[in-house]
């Protein structure tokens, strides 16, 4: 037998998902637990991936007739209290303000002066205190359709976090509109879908489901809600995106009106949409495996990192002023449309060592350069996807640049697809959809299941049957054709069918 490869992170995936996924955020140095409980501070190198997220995502909104504004972060409770379903489904998770000015206290420390007239909450989402703005601003149809998004920070009292995927506060954008049609609300919101789903695509290279939420799942005060679900490599889902239709129910509780055409009084219709930073731990467990993170090249903040490899300083005077020619020829290429992103990295430090620190981080291209490459005008070349590495003629590597960083973005994506596709299975048998999603090791139960399809009746009772596997219906595909058979839970007959799993 061959000796065991280590690997840069341990535990491995196999061995312990949770952990392997905490150890990846380590070695990246994406970021790190705060002092503040449930929340975390974001590194350089992960809030760079989220820049180039929000530059992507910023970009699309914007073509498709979006303008960014700022709204507050503090909320009066009594806002909330307007749309009774929207309130009941985040109160768990507010954070509420209710004093104000601190003074020194008759024990020494401080103490809060005054109690404010009214609680303020923290934003657990923007729905509320945009929809009194909007009441201001539409008076005619003239005024529609208002079509607003912000970038900003969010705060839902978690118990249990996680980076990324959870936590106490996190940043998003979240989308907000007004329109004078049912018509053109539910255009919007299929078409927010979409630009989340082509996104997650074709920048993530995540491949995503998009689909329909069920009653149980909607967001509180939606009419409809649209998600993007993707399969992380443990088999769980991922809601990555969604998009709600909220009909005239925010409309109402805040008084959105306008005059039609006819000179009636009528209420707006609204919707909202959003992604958040979890899209980072989506990326993480998507691609990465156990030598550390694996970056879609359309995201990596570096396509690539030149490392010079030198024993002395005649050799130093030799490789370095090669190492900067090829970086100025590279950053001369253009990737998707953008200068190729080119680091040299020049630290005194091992090479072995240096080498290691890019692949945990996920750089997609390593060029290392020695003498031996000078004297044949080559660089030695190693592949982040495929761990392949091999020796390329320097003028054969600039001219195939781009279409290298390419051939790996899809890798990537057709690698995670192939995962998805093979681990979805239909069911019409329940003691078999209940082995799929039941551990065969009590010791490592991280690891199986998937994504199981079945006909389904919208009802509580399913999600009571379903919640003894820890199992959820992630949505009714948007593209499903209808299935006659029977219900999987009730036996009841139906056509209608849905995507269950494990799910963050």
């Amino acid at each position: 037998m061959g000796k065991k490869k280590r690997t840069a992170i341990e535990p491995t995936r196999q061995q312990d998902y949770p952990e392997w996924y905490q150890q990846v955020i380590r070695a990246a140095d994406l970021a790190e637990v705060s002092p503040v409980r449930g929340c975390m501070v974001i590194k350089p190198w992960g809030y760079a991936i989220w820049e180039n997220m929000q530059r992507a995502l910023d970009g699309m909104f914007k073509e498709t007739g979006h303008e960014n504004a700022y709204f507050p972060l503090f909320i009066p409770m009594s806002f909330l209290e307007k749309e009774a379903e929207h309130v009941e489904g985040f109160a768990k998770e507010c954070a509420v303000v209710t004093h104000h000015r601190l003074q020194p206290g008759p024990d020494g420390g401080l103490v809060p002066a005054g109690k404010l007239e009214e609680p303020l909450i923290v934003r657990p989402t923007s729905e509320t205190i945009i929809g009194a703005m909007f009441a201001k601003w539409v008076q005619s149809y003239r005024d529609l359709p208002i079509l607003l998004n912000q970038w900003c920070n969010v705060v839902r009292w978690e118990l249990r976090t996680r980076m990324f995927l959870r936590t106490a506060e996190f940043l998003w954008q979240e989308g907000h509109t007004v329109h004078a049609t049912e018509q053109e609300a539910r255009e919007e919101t299929a078409r927010m879908l979409e630009v989340y789903a082509t996104f997650a695509e074709e920048y993530m290279a995540m491949p995503v489901i998009r689909g329909s939420k069920t009653s149980g799942e909607r967001f509180p005060g939606a009419v409809d809600t649209l998600t993007i679900e993707a399969m992380m490599q443990d088999r769980k889902a991922l809601q990555a995106g969604t998009s709600h239709f909220l009909g005239q129910n925010f409309a109402k509780a805040q008084q959105i009106k306008f005059q039609d055409q006819h000179g009636k009084e009528v209420y707006a219709w609204t919707t909202s949409w959003g992604v958040s930073t979890r899209l980072v731990g989506a990326l993480i467990m998507t691609h990465s495996d156990d030598d550390g993170l694996v970056l879609p090249p359309k995201l990596a903040p570096r396509h690539v990192v030149i490392l010079p490899i030198y024993r002395n300083d005649e050799e130093r005077s030799q490789v370095l002023p090669y190492c900067r020619s090829l970086a100025e020829e590279l950053r001369q290429q253009r990737y998707h449309d953008q200068p190729i992103r080119v680091q040299i990295d020049d630290r005194d430090i091992r090479g072995g060592e240096k080498n290691w620190y890019h692949i945990k981080r996920g750089v997609p291209l390593r060029l290392e350069i020695g003498p031996k490459d000078l004297a044949q005008n080559a660089v030695f070349l190693g592949r982040r996807d495929t761990g392949e590495k091999k020796s390329i003629p320097r003028a054969e590597l600039v001219a195939q640049f781009g279409s290298l960083l390419e051939t790996m973005q899809q890798n990537l994506f057709q690698r995670a697809t192939e995962l998805r596709d093979h681990h979805t299975r239909w069911f019409d048998d329940w003691d078999e959809f209940r082995q799929f999603f039941t551990p065969q090791d009590e010791q490592k139960p991280e690891i199986h299941g998937g994504f199981a399809t079945a006909n389904f009746v919208d009802t509580p009772e399913v999600e009571e049957k379903l919640r003894e596997l820890k199992v959820t219906i992630r949505c009714i595909p948007l593209d499903a054709e209808p299935r006659p058979g029977k219900c999987l839970f009730t036996g009841r007959a139906t056509d209608q069918w849905a995507i269950f799993a494990k799910a963050y």
